[in-house]
């Protein structure tokens, strides 16, 4: 292995690997130079479970399912975790029922006040108030009744074992939703961000500190030539489906990938080899990799 040396004369010359650390002088003005030391191979962090001690998870949803569940492996395709995102079906009809319930109540209440004083000056407004106090009856009970769609991470199907969570923190999430990431513990490990008017024109998640003070990483897709394309034409029988890189937000180097394979059923890879020291907790990678699929309702 050889090591560069350059002098300040300008001067570039490379030395072998015995010389590292040590003074040499500069073949063309005789000036000593130290020669820098060999660079340290880098660790790769160790991480909380075996079976997040990876690079590579191969995602599988399955289909025909009401609630959301995949399975994940590794790069042999021996499955290693279970993840489940309810559906909740029967509690969330139940809660659109009983908006659409209180929505009638309002709206005829409203009504008839309108009809009671039809000729005066409070009709309109009562008519107009009739319309808006159903609509937003049905939102409120239907929201306030309904579940939040968290994520569990599960050692097996048999979900005995809990690995990880990922919280909806808020049911009505008209512009930003957040996510918390916790572990098996209930300690949060991060938070996921977005911001749908971001996704207009290229969809991107955020990874912030577990203040939300800070972004650590960013998930965004994979080209906005793409992104525009896909807004415009959709996803063309898969040959413009929707992959995401991952960068650090402060250089944007790219240390993983998220992309969706060319098969009939959804399968993705989640790449993290660019990340060599493991610095990505692997735990929040792979629940940012499956909030890029359920999150983005792809």
């Amino acid at each position: 292995m050889a090591v560069r040396v350059i002098c300040r004369c300008g001067t570039s010359y490379e030395l072998k690997d015995e010389f590292a650390g040590k003074l040499v002088k500069c073949p063309q003005c005789g000036r000593e130079n130290r020669v820098p030391d060999l660079p340290q191979p880098v660790s790769a962090a160790p991480q909380a479970d075996p079976v997040f001690d990876r690079d590579v998870f191969l995602l599988r949803q399955q289909l025909l399912r009401i609630s959301e569940k995949y399975d994940v492996a590794d790069e042999q395709g021996n499955k290693i975790v279970f993840v489940e995102r309810p559906a909740h079906l029967l509690r969330n009809v139940g809660a659109a029922l009983a908006g659409v319930v209180a929505a009638t109540v309002v709206g005829v209440g409203f009504a008839q006040l309108a009809d009671m004083a039809k000729g005066s000056a409070f009709e309109g407004v009562l008519a107009v108030l009739a319309g808006l106090g159903a609509l937003v009856a049905l939102f409120a009970v239907g929201i306030a009744l309904s579940a939040k769609r968290h994520v569990t991470f599960y050692r097996d199907q048999t979900k005995r074992t809990k690995l990880l969570e990922v919280l909806q923190d808020r049911k009505w999430q008209p512009i930003t939703a957040t996510y918390t990431v916790r572990d098996a513990a209930g300690r949060t490990l991060a938070l996921l961000w977005k911001n749908y008017l971001y996704n207009f024109l290229r969809k991107r998640w955020y990874v912030k500190t577990p203040d939300g003070a800070t972004t650590l990483y960013l998930a965004m897709e994979d080209s906005v030539i793409l992104s525009l394309l896909r807004r415009l034409i959709g996803p063309l029988l898969g040959f413009l489906r929707t992959n995401f890189i991952i960068v650090r937000p402060d250089s944007e180097e790219v240390i993983g990938e998220f992309n969706r394979k060319f098969t009939i059923l959804d399968r993705y890879v989640l790449d993290l080899k660019a990340d060599r020291g493991r610095t990505f907790d692997r735990r929040v990678a792979l629940a940012l990799g499956v909030m890029l699929d359920t999150g983005e309702r792809r």
